[in-house]
């Protein structure tokens, strides 16, 4: 017993004792990292489900606007169609898909909306002289019935109602025009032009410019500014989405199958009746005419038209209405630059970036001038017009 006690202290003894750890101070973690990722991460989740809808909103993440901030996030997950959408696409798809109508000679509609009195009807009486059976001609006159002056314009006035610049009644004024031009199957492209429009070339190259081309020339563009997308309500949605909406001139050259979808649109053209008009959503003023048809284009058959009109304005002086020609401005130069223009120019309404959009007119795969008609010419230039028409300013 001794010996094993002796054993045991001894084993005792020999054992290392070791210090206990050391307390350490807890690392101070990184909150304000924390805190950063989380109200990125929480912005990112509400750009996503709640996307900006005004220029300005898109500025303050990005110099390029809401594109940017669109392609960078992930592709919103596909909503479901509701009946009436489905419809309109079943009759647009039969209608793009028919063939075109046979005829044996094709015309265009040459389609004026006045609120008068047409003032260059002598002029278009030279344009369409000797050219029978290639076109025909319709009057919307909203104000007064116009006395005519020129055989192509007697009794070619069709039923009117009044029309309000800036107001839906200007779209129901060029469908009453569509309608009634399409009763004759022989149009095959409609021309709205307005009692201010002249023509820029001979009829010969107008009838081979639009015929010769399987697309609407119809003016369409984004503009991301307070006069373009500022003007979008979302009592649009489901059907127009803010990232489909189109701005343009009124001015159109459409195919007879663009026509016939526009005459049996209900759904899209009863959004921008009820919801693009002045005073909407606390003092947008939305014009239907700039917007339903580019927009709806832009939506159904974007490859089917070309994003410019075919009728000259200039908005260099960026006022409420284009500039206006008198008889002082009308010479050959006037008419030789408009004719020799080849390139498109958009300018959008952006305040803090004003983009200048130019794009060259390509028509069958080729680069060509982009015009056939302009305006506004005031009546004053009547003379001077009839003369340059007579000595052939347009050769081509």
């Amino acid at each position: 017993m001794k010996g094993g006690a002796q054993g045991w202290r001894l084993g005792m003894g020999d054992v290392q004792i070791f210090p206990g750890p050391r307390h350490r101070a807890p690392l101070k973690r990184p909150v304000w990292i924390i805190v950063l990722v989380c109200m990125v991460s929480l912005f990112l989740v509400c750009a996503y489900v709640y996307p900006p809808q005004s220029g300005t909103a898109c500025y303050l993440f990005s110099s390029r606007g809401c594109k940017a901030l669109s392609d960078w996030l992930p592709p919103a997950p596909a909503r479901e169609f509701t009946d009436s959408e489905i419809a309109s696409q079943v009759v647009i798809r039969e209608i793009l898909s028919s063939p075109p109508v046979k005829s044996k000679t094709s015309k265009i509609a040459f389609m004026f909306l006045t609120p008068g009195q047409l003032p260059f009807e002598k002029l278009w009486e030279k344009f369409f002289n000797g050219h029978e059976g290639k076109f025909s001609v319709y009057v919307h006159a909203s104000n007064n019935k116009p006395v005519h002056v020129s055989r192509y314009f007697v009794n070619r006035d069709i039923r009117s109602e009044q029309v309000i610049w800036g107001k839906i009644s200007m779209i129901d004024a060029e469908r009453r025009l569509l309608a009634n031009a399409m009763q004759d199957p022989d149009n095959q492209h409609f021309v709205l032009l307005s009692d201010s429009c002249i023509p820029l070339h001979k009829f010969d190259y107008v009838y081979n410019y639009l015929l010769y081309t399987n697309v609407s020339f119809l003016d369409c563009f984004y503009d991301p500014g307070p006069h373009g997308n500022g003007r979008y309500s979302e009592h649009m949605l489901p059907e127009v989405d803010i990232k489909d909406f189109r701005k343009g001139a009124q001015w159109f050259s459409m195919k007879r199958q663009h026509a016939m979808i526009v005459l049996a649109d209900s759904l899209y053209y009863s959004k921008f009746r009820d919801y693009c008009k002045h005073g909407m959503d606390g003092g947008k003023n939305c014009i239907a005419d700039e917007h339903y048809l580019p927009t709806f284009f832009h939506m159904i058959d974007p490859q089917g038209i070309a994003n410019w009109s075919v009728t000259h304005v200039d908005w260099s002086e960026r006022k409420w209405h284009p500039k206006s020609y008198t008889a002082h401005d009308v010479t050959r130069e006037l008419i030789k630059n408009l004719t020799s223009i080849d390139v498109s120019v958009h300018v959008t309404s952006e305040e803090k970036s004003l983009d200048v959009d130019e794009q060259p007119c390509i028509w069958n795969g080729i680069q060509r001038p982009c015009y056939l008609f302009a305006r506004k010419f005031h009546a004053e230039t009547l003379d001077n017009l009839l003369q340059l028409f007579s000595s052939n300013y347009t050769t081509s």
